[in-house]
């Protein structure tokens, strides 16, 4: 079954070509060992709710935009041998200049297993 790591994350309106930027590499990184997909989305329609929203998952704040992002893989075994190289590699040493893009502190992720495709 298929499975997938999703994330959310807040980037400053002014920093989302270099946050862009910044995910081609990684993306090209995790593709490279094995990812079968690597999928990053600026929100333009993106409520913020009274209870709960992404806007409120990650604390957005009024010059920041909310990205949706997602990565796929074959199985969780998969994901797991795939993220153990990605970790391993030396290209993913954060450049300090990647530290003021976003703030990696809001950020929220995790693994899910496909259960429907249709």
């Amino acid at each position: 079954m298929a499975y997938v790591d999703g994330f959310v994350v807040p980037v400053p309106k002014k920093n989302v070509e270099a946050y862009c930027e910044f995910s081609r590499k990684m993306g090209a990184i995790w593709r490279e060992y094995g990812a079968l997909s690597y999928i990053e989305a600026v929100g333009d329609d993106v409520p913020e709710g009274k209870v709960t929203s992404f806007p409120l998952s990650v604390k957005v704040e009024p010059e920041e935009l909310v990205v949706f992002a997602w990565i796929t893989y074959e199985s969780r075994a998969h994901r797991d041998a795939v993220n153990a190289k990605v970790m391993a590699d030396p290209r993913m040493k954060m450049p300090e200049e990647s530290k003021t893009i976003f703030d990696a502190k809001r950020m929220i992720y995790g693994g899910f297993e496909v259960r429907v495709e249709v």
